[in-house]
């Protein structure tokens, strides 16, 4: 009986005409949504591009603005002007030491925001709300206000203490993100094993937030080597790189900017990839 329906039905199939092609229909909305998130996208990575391109260009003056010709000179002497490399080991020293103090600062804060409850919480929230929406020109203003008044001659540690400041409220945002999508059953697990309070923070909670960590520690710094504004009011006489960029500009713009911001660029690339690698086994594992 099962062989003679399935004969019937291969029977069948056989018959059946071929089911008919249709031609899908051009949906309008969505090539022009493509089309417009690649214009986006273009607009975003052109002048990402040029500063690549020209890092390769063989200028006939002092302004690097005009494509004259191809070379490699440039990149064979990234550090040929002394006030560009001092600049820009400022910058770098700068945005590691106040990423470093802001990871510890925010990070703390989040975890207190997302765990404890306390009188004045609410406050705390808006007050790592002001830097992040306040214009960097009444930041600036503000901070260097505040170092006139402690009598603080503007340099170093006055940029440091600046960039600091706004880099908690960053940093603090992002790793509570991270916090809220944690599991605290196991801390209590942890806890209820015998483990002290350090110990569950160190092996338990610690490396489970470190993605949000190492998320907040990349944005702090790009924000840190970055920013001019806040920079340029308490800065003093202390030049860092984007402050010796805009200086350029009005004097002279060597190829060697491009080279030092491009490999700045893939620096952060690199180190973006590895970290991603890093997620995906761990987790794999």
């Amino acid at each position: 009986m099962t062989t003679q329906a399935g004969a019937a039905i291969a029977t069948a199939a056989q018959h059946d005409p071929k089911p008919k092609k249709v031609r899908g229909r051009t949906n309008w909305g969505d090539l022009a949504l493509k089309m417009v998130a690649g214009l986006v996208l273009l607009y975003l990575f052109l002048p990402i591009f040029v500063i690549v391109l020209f890092s390769f260009n063989k200028p006939a003056g002092k302004f690097n603005y005009t494509w004259q010709g191809f070379t490699l000179e440039n990149w064979l002497d990234p550090f040929k002007y002394p006030p560009l490399t001092e600049a820009l080991k400022l910058s770098l020293n700068v945005a590691a030491v106040s990423t470093a103090v802001a990871l510890v600062l925010g990070t703390l804060v989040a975890i207190a925001l997302v765990r404890q409850r306390w009188r004045g919480q609410r406050a705390v929230d808006t007050f790592l709300v002001i830097p992040l929406t306040a214009p960097e020109v009444v930041m600036g203003a503000a901070l260097l206000t505040l170092f006139l008044d402690l009598s603080w001659p503007a340099g170093y540690t006055t940029i440091l203490l600046s960039h600091i400041a706004f880099e908690v409220s960053f940093i603090a945002m992002t790793v509570r993100a991270r916090v809220r999508g944690f599991d605290w059953t196991l801390e209590d697990a942890s806890l209820d094993l015998g483990a002290g309070p350090a110990r569950t923070f160190f092996k338990v909670t610690l490396p489970l937030i470190v993605p949000g960590i190492v998320a907040a520690a990349m944005l702090s710094f790009a924000l840190s080597l970055d920013d001019f504004i806040i920079t340029y009011f308490v800065s003093g006489a202390e030049v860092t790189y984007p402050l010796y960029v805009n200086a350029a500009v009005k004097a002279a713009v060597p190829p060697q900017i491009n080279v030092l911001a491009t490999a700045i660029l893939v620096v952060s690339l690199v180190l973006l990839a590895v970290s991603t690698l890093y997620r995906r086994k761990r987790f794999a594992g």
